[in-house]
C-alpha cells in the first residue's frame, strides 16, 4: 500500500522513499550480468582529480581572495557587468560518475565559512561550458536537493535518475539552458531533518544552503551575481527547502522546481522556538513578500496523480500565488513519489519553465 507522504504521524518515512528506490535500483543494475561493461564506461576514472572550465580566467590565490567575492570591481571580460569569473579558491574535485555524453559529476569536501558546517557537495557542469565560445560568459545555477534524509549522500549525483542527461537533452532540443548543477547533501546527520534552517542550538543548514553552497558555486564556476541565473530543484523535503530558500532569499534566488514536497516546517527540533520556525515558514515568508511588493519569485509544483498532497499546493497557490509570488502546477500523468518520475516532469514542460525566467550563456562574439 502506498504511503502517504503528507501523513504528519510518520513524515521520514515518505522522504527516504526516493532514496531507497534508487539505492533498490541500483543494486538490480549492479547485480546483472552487464556490469564489466558498464564499468569501463561510467566508473572509469572515478577517484580521479577533476577541473572545470580550463578556459575560465584563473582564480586568485586563496590567500588573497574570500570564497562568493568578486575578484575586482571591473566588468567580465564578454561585457556583461552581471558575468562572475571564478572567484576561488579552488576546491578540490575527485570525480564520481562519467556521463555518456563524457561530462563528469564531482565531489568535494566543503567546509563552510559562514555556517561552519563541513559537508560533501557534487557538483556537474554541462559541455557547453567547457566550449571555448563560452569561455567568458557565466551559466545559471541550478542547486539541486535531495529528499529522504538528504545524508550522507545527494541521489541526484546518481545517473540512474537521469537529471543531468534531461538537461543535456533539453539544451540541444533547445528547452533547457545549460545549467551548472550544485548537489550538496542537505542535512548534517541521519538522525533529525532540519528543515534547511538555522534551528537555535543545531548546525546551521540554512546559512549552508543559502550562503555557503553559493559561494562554494561562484569559487569555482563562472556565474551570474544578480539572481537571474540562481534557482534551485528538490523533491520531497527538499523541495520544500528549495521553495522556503527562494522565498526567504529573494534577492538571491529567483525560481524553484518544488516537487512532490511539503509546504509548512515539521522538523522535531523546532519545539520551543515558534518565532524562529514561522521565519522559515513558506505561507508566512510568501505573505510577506506579496506585503512588501517584490521581488519576483517563480515557484513551479511538480505531483504525481499517483502520490497525494496536490491539495496542499493548490490551497498555497490559491492564497499565496498572488502579486509577486508566481505559481504553477505541473501535473505529472501517472507520476509516484520518486525521483525519476520528477525528472520526467521535468523533460515534460518544467525544465522549459524554469529556463524562460532564468538567464543563460552568451556565445562570444567574432
Amino acid at each position: 500500500m502506498h504511503h502517504d507522504p503528507y501523513q504528519p504521524a510518520r513524515p521520514r518515512r515518505s522522504r527516504r522513499l526516493i532514496w531507497i528506490s534508487a539505492v533498490a535500483a541500483l543494486a538490480v543494475l549492479l547485480g546483472g550480468g552487464g556490469f564489466a561493461a558498464w564499468k569501463l564506461d561510467w566508473l572509469s576514472g572515478n577517484g580521479e582529480a577533476v577541473s572545470f572550465g580550463k578556459g575560465s580566467t584563473p582564480p586568485p590565490a586563496a590567500d588573497q581572495q574570500t570564497p562568493g567575492q568578486s575578484p575586482s570591481g571591473k566588468a567580465s571580460p564578454s561585457g556583461d557587468p552581471d558575468v562572475l569569473m571564478p572567484t576561488g579558491p579552488k576546491a578540490d574535485f575527485k570525480q564520481t560518475t562519467k556521463l555518456d555524453d563524457g561530462t563528469i559529476i564531482a565531489k568535494t569536501r566543503l567546509v563552510g565559512a559562514k555556517s561552519g558546517f563541513t559537508g560533501d557537495v557534487w557538483v556537474w557542469a554541462p559541455k557547453e561550458y567547457e566550449d571555448p565560445k563560452y569561455a567568458k560568459s557565466g551559466f545559471p545555477v541550478l542547486i539541486a536537493l535531495p529528499g529522504g534524509n538528504g545524508f550522507p549522500a545527494n541521489y541526484w549525483s546518481d545517473r540512474s535518475l537521469g537529471l543531468q542527461k534531461a538537461i543535456s537533452e533539453g539544451v540541444q532540443a533547445g528547452t533547457s539552458l545549460p545549467f551548472v548543477v550544485v548537489m550538496p547533501v542537505l542535512n548534517p546527520d541521519a538522525k533529525y531533518y532540519y528543515d534547511g534552517a538555522d534551528i537555535p542550538g543545531q548546525p546551521k543548514m540554512g546559512t549552508w544552503i543559502a550562503e555557503d553552497v553559493p559561494d562554494f558555486a561562484k569559487a569555482n564556476f563562472r556565474t551570474y551575481k544578480s539572481r537571474d541565473g540562481w534557482a534551485f530543484m528538490g523533491s520531497s523535503s527538499g523541495a520544500f527547502v528549495g521553495m522556503k530558500t527562494v522565498l526567504q532569499h529573494p534577492d538571491k534566488f529567483k525560481a524553484v522546481i518544488a516537487s512532490g514536497g511539503e509546504i509548512v516546517p515539521d522538523s522535531p527540533l523546532w519545539k520551543g522556538y515558534q518565532a524562529e520556525m514561522d521565519a522559515n515558514n513558506p505561507e508566512k515568508l510568501a505573505q510577506k513578500l506579496i506585503d512588501s511588493k517584490g521581488p519576483e519569485v517563480y515557484i513551479n509544483f511538480q505531483i504525481g496523480t499517483k502520490e497525494s498532497g496536490k491539495e496542499r499546493m493548490t490551497k498555497f497557490t490559491q492564497t499565496y500565488g498572488k502579486g509577486p509570488v508566481k505559481t504553477t502546477i505541473r501535473d505529472i500523468q501517472n507520476g509516484e513519489h520518486n525521483g525519476w518520475h520528477y525528472v520526467r516532469g521535468m523533460k515534460e514542460g518544467s525544465l522549459e519553465w524554469i529556463s524562460k525566467v532564468l538567464k543563460g550563456p552568451k556565445p562570444a562574439t567574432a
